[in-house]
């Protein structure tokens, strides 16, 4: 479709693009009606009356853990925008439990209005605030019934969703409720496992699989609930979702707790007067507020909570639709200048209260009183559901200030800064041997040689010799998970391994920026799920705004996903925010390449090479900048210059073809460097990949890398 931010769609003012799948194209809009953020998809070759009908069939779908569609044009639809991430293991039993329910809540409540999914994926599954959310339902019913060729809507879709089909699905034969319920069972396998329940090496070989061959044994109490969603024949899984659902709610083995989880209701207002209505639905977001603020508890959003506003509905069914353990309710009582509120904290599976207390305020500063009650039942509440965590042990305040410093240098990539750093970490240590956190720093500081020019197999392993003896110091440390993630999965290309370290990392809350960053830029932008990389940095920066490195990190995924304007101005901001970056100046410079704003990109490299002259990626971006710009003698004395290693010699002419425009041997140089340089390598590639694929040797770099095609929607 091609629009633009700012461009309008009736009433709809388009914001960014979101991403582009195979069943269209799907852009983030403020419906300037209601001032209300939602998400538009266009469809592709929709057909007229047919596909309304069935969109407003769909729209009259109103669940909470249902995607809604709020408006239906000539070929597109106005969706419910969800922020959240993808549903994806490994999980236990006892975290998956809670979502795998709501998904089958969901399926049930359509299956009752006789619609069907029938593109079931983790894809299609968020984990927002307010739980998961079934994305896409029934579009890949809507896209069938426009296109008389129901194999269009399979191919569109690509390997992926081969692993989810049920078998008469991949056969092509009619379809019920059951077939969903087989995709749900290969969802679930694959979030407990960590792996596809049907993976092999083509399309159809999977689609093979799916008819006729059985997955391998899953190793979870929710065992037997999977093995019955995932029968070849329809008539031995679970009829219907209704049975799944109660199949799910009594798992034939006991699993560990679940994650503490509320609801706040909107609190009654019990006073005459309907203008206090606002004092007592404000008195619950902050209560709300103030909770997500508790680590470990899981709090319903403001949006799904109020939707019981008004309702006498039983708690325990309020929380079945939500997904939550407990729920909290209250009422609100003004008596000339005095007002009472009262709270109750009730257990969602038997209905029992767990606690209550009664607040009597006068009325003075309703936005003080709101703030102070809140605060009191979220300190009441956090005792009860806080995590008991081990406190962490606290270092030398020297050895700390040490550290400190060593930060100042972190980020400069030179070899006088990479000195500098290692003092300040190996002055912490002699000061406080036991203190974790520098030996993160020192695998950092080993790691960060390669942005210099030295070659992983030089600088990794020293890397890895440090993170484990952070982590034997401290083994809940999330930084010595985090990097341990980035060795397991850039060098030793164990993704698996590098996915278990990064859960590990992300589930102490709260996320630190650093954790968050190293996990986008070299976990999920390298992997290439380049939109879930773009939303934890766009949080990471939220919590460091002022980091020129985040910007970095940023910049990435945007240019992966065809962003050039945003991606140009993360750019940009990193070195505005320190203009001694070499590294930013490089980057900007292979920015301006790619879209043919030569003489920037010659200014930017020129900028990179002055501030290190010595490095293999500033050399051969000038390099490159330079001969596209007329200079081809300067350009060939600086391509001539040796690197500070001689390994970076690949990544020199690498960078060079890149930005000189010649893919096939930018793609080439970068497979030789990939041998010695493979993080960077990898990471490289993903930002360039939409003008690095023209090539015809790009599958086989991919190849040699161990990854996939990006995934941008």
């Amino acid at each position: 479709m091609g629009f633009a931010p700012g461009d309008r769609l009736g009433p709809y003012e388009i914001l960014a693009p979101i991403g582009v799948g195979g069943m269209g194209e799907v852009y983030k809009a403020r419906d300037t009606r209601l001032n209300r953020i939602v998400a538009i998809k266009f469809l592709k070759s929709p057909s007229g009356a047919r596909f309304e009908q069935e969109a407003r069939a769909i729209a009259a779908l109103n669940h909470p853990h249902i995607c809604q569609i709020f408006d239906v044009g000539a070929g597109y639809l106005v969706l419910e925008f969800v922020e959240g991430v993808p549903f994806q293991g490994p999980l236990s039993a006892a975290e998956a439990l809670p979502l795998a329910l709501q998904i089958a809540g969901a399926l049930e409540a359509a299956h009752k209005r006789g619609i069907l999914h029938r593109d079931l994926k983790p894809a299609n599954v968020l984990v927002a605030e307010t739980g998961a959310k079934l994305l896409d339902f029934g579009l890949a019913h809507l896209s069938e019934k426009a296109d008389a060729d129901a194999t269009k809507t399979i191919e569109g879709t690509v390997m992926g969703t081969a692993a989810y089909m049920s078998p008469e699905q991949a056969q092509g034969r009619p379809l019920d409720a059951r077939s969903d319920i087989f995709s749900f069972g290969a969802v679930l396998y694959e979030v407990l496992s960590g792996r596809r329940a049907f993976q092999e090496d083509s399309f159809l070989e999977t689609l093979n699989a799916v008819v006729r061959s059985q997955p391998a044994p899953l190793d979870s109490p929710l065992s037997s609930v999977v093995g019955k969603c995932l029968a070849k024949s329809p008539a031995q899984r679970f009829q219907s979702a209704a049975e799944l659902k109660a199949a799910l709610a009594n798992p034939p083995t006991k699993l560990d707790g679940p994650r503490a989880s509320i609801a706040v209701l909107p609190f009654a207002n019990m006073s005459r007067d309907a203008d206090d209505e606002y004092f007592s639905d404000g008195l619950a977001e902050e209560v709300i507020n103030a909770l997500v603020k508790v680590p470990g508890l899981k709090v319903t959003a403001r949006t799904s909570a109020f939707a019981f506003k008004g309702q006498n509905t039983d708690v325990r069914k309020i929380a079945e639709t939500l997904g939550v353990t407990n729920v909290l309710e209250g009422s609100v009582r003004r008596a000339g200048n005095r007002l009472r509120v009262t709270a109750q904290l009730i257990h969602a599976a038997d209905g029992m209260h767990l606690w209550s207390e009664r607040y009597d305020r006068q009325m003075e500063d309703l936005f003080a009183i709101q703030d102070e009650i809140a605060a009191a039942i979220a300190a009441e509440l956090k005792l009860r559901f806080a995590p008991e965590t081990r406190p962490r042990r606290q270092p030398n305040l020297q050895a700390y200030e040490a550290y400190l410093r060593y930060r100042q240098f972190q980020w400069g990539f030179t070899p006088e800064s990479l000195q500098r750093s290692r003092e300040c970490l190996e002055q912490a240590i002699a000061l406080d041997p036991d203190y974790a956190l520098p030996y993160v720093g020192l695998a950092d500081h080993h790691a960060a040689h390669m942005w210099a020019g030295f070659p992983s197999d030089e600088c990794l392993p020293r890397a890895r010799e440090f993170a484990v003896r952070a982590l034997e110091l401290d083994p809940e440390l999330p930084e010595a998970h985090a990097y341990l993630g980035i060795l397991a999965g850039l060098y030793e290309r164990n993704w698996e391994e590098a996915k278990r370290r990064f859960l590990t990392a992300m589930s102490t809350e709260p996320v630190h920026w650093h954790v968050r960053a190293w996990y986008a830029y070299f976990h999920l932008l390298p992997l290439g799920l380049v939109g879930e990389a773009r939303r934890q940095m766009e949080r990471s920066l939220e919590d460091n705004p002022l980091s020129q490195v985040c910007y970095l990190c940023l910049a990435a995924p945007l240019e992966a996903l065809g962003l050039e304007a945003e991606a140009g101005t993360a750019w940009k901001r990193g070195v505005e925010l320190d203009p001694e970056f070499w590294v930013g100046w490089t980057f900007r410079a292979l920015h301006h390449s790619v879209h043919g704003r030569h003489v920037e990109a010659s200014q930017c490299a020129e900028k990179a090479f002055t501030l290190f002259p010595d490095s293999p990626y500033a050399i051969g971006a000038l390099a490159g900048a330079l001969e596209r710009t007329g200079e081809t003698a300067r350009a060939r004395e600086v391509l001539s210059r040796p690197p500070v290693h001689p390994a970076g010699t690949p990544l020199i002419h690498a960078c060079y073809h890149l930005t000189s425009g010649n893919m096939d041997e930018a793609v080439r140089w970068f497979g030789r460097a990939a041998g010695r340089f493979m993080p960077i390598s990898s990471v490289l590639v993903r930002s360039y990949e939409k003008f690095l694929s023209k090539s015809p040797v790009w599958p086989a770099l991919l190849a040699q890398l161990g990854l996939q095609p990006a995934v941008t929607d």
